[in-house]
């Protein structure tokens, strides 16, 4: 073990205490990413490969068309196939809550899931070595606690893990409310169209095309769901999987209200126009709700930055004059 001595001698001093440590992190590191490749590129039992054939058919004569609604577009994520059963959830459900998840955010290729956990994953490492790097880069300048250099190594690989998951989540509430706020115009645009003479087919169509520059995330939703309709799907189902892509309760309503028209044959402008002055009640009582909610949110800032200048102002003065009238007493 003498030979060691001399190199544990040259990281300690080029590194500090924890160099020895630090070039065990390492090279542990360099394995893992020499390892991984091979790990990624194993070949798939033959056996696994028919379950997992016959396994797809079956489900795709099963629920067609709920795959048909998750799998709209195209990706260019194709290099990434020889990687998936590394990249997606191999759970069925975890992969349709995955899939659904992604078309919420308005990523609709059929490979978003593997694409999203790709760059997960690569980001999550991308950050982790600038980590390690930085921690190097500090504990050439001084001595650095174990604490501290783990914080370093660890919080810039565990954010670069959690963003791309804060970026699709903030891109679901985003187009959600952007959905919510164009649904009573939406439904207005509808009512006139069907009013007009035109079907409920054409009536989307005619929507889709005026909501483009005001609410493209909703335009798209309607522009797709005349799509689905032309190809020949059945109307309940397009409306269900338009509900359920949307992820918004106002939709689902209307979804609801519109199948139990076309069930129980009632006029669609009747519930259209009953359904379109609820939603523009809603979005009048929302809007109020946000009003009043004002002042209360106003209520910190006011204290923060109104009532400490008008104590000094008022009570500043006077604990001057006190100030002054001890230090004259004083003498």
């Amino acid at each position: 073990m003498q030979f060691l001595e001399p190199i544990i001698t040259m990281l300690t001093d080029r590194l500090g205490p924890l160099g020895p440590v630090i070039a065990v992190a390492g090279i542990g590191i360099l394995l893992m990413l020499a390892v991984l490749p091979s790990f990624l590129r194993q070949k798939a039992d033959p056996l696994d490969k028919l379950r997992a054939t016959a396994r797809g058919a079956a489900q795709r004569a099963a629920s067609d068309g709920k795959q048909q609604a998750l799998r709209v577009g195209s990706g260019g994520g194709d290099k990434l196939k020889k990687f998936a059963s590394f990249l997606e959830p191999q759970s069925e459900e975890e992969m349709s809550d995955a899939r659904l998840q992604m078309t919420r955010a308005g990523y609709r290729g059929k490979n978003a899931v593997r694409t999203f956990h790709a760059i997960q994953f690569g980001l999550g490492l991308g950050m982790l070595a600038l980590g390690v790097a930085f921690a190097l880069f500090a504990a050439q300048g001084g001595e650095v606690s174990t604490t501290k250099m783990i914080l370093y190594v660890l919080l810039p690989g565990g954010a670069g893990y959690y963003l791309p998951k804060y970026w699709v989540e903030r891109r679901v509430q985003t187009r959600q409310q952007d959905i919510q706020d164009g649904f009573p115009d939406a439904l207005d645009l509808l009512l006139v169209c069907v009013e007009a003479g035109q079907s409920l087919d054409q009536g989307i169509i005619r929507v889709s095309k005026e909501l483009q520059a005001g609410y493209p995330a909703l335009a798209e939703e309607f522009g797709l769901v005349a799509h689905e309709i032309k190809a020949g799907k059945d109307k309940s189902q397009v409306l269900r999987a338009f509900g359920e892509r949307s992820g918004v309760q106002d939709v689902n309503s209307f979804v609801t209200v519109m199948i139990q028209s076309q069930t129980f044959g009632t006029s669609i402008a009747e519930a259209l126009r009953v359904y379109a002055g609820d939603m523009r009640d809603k979005r009048v009582m929302r809007a109020e709700e946000a009003a009043n909610k004002i002042p209360t949110k106003m209520t910190l800032g006011t204290m923060m930055f109104t009532v400490p200048p008008l104590l000094i102002i008022l009570v500043g003065p006077s604990v001057n004059d006190m100030m002054k009238t001890f230090a004259s007493l004083n003498m």
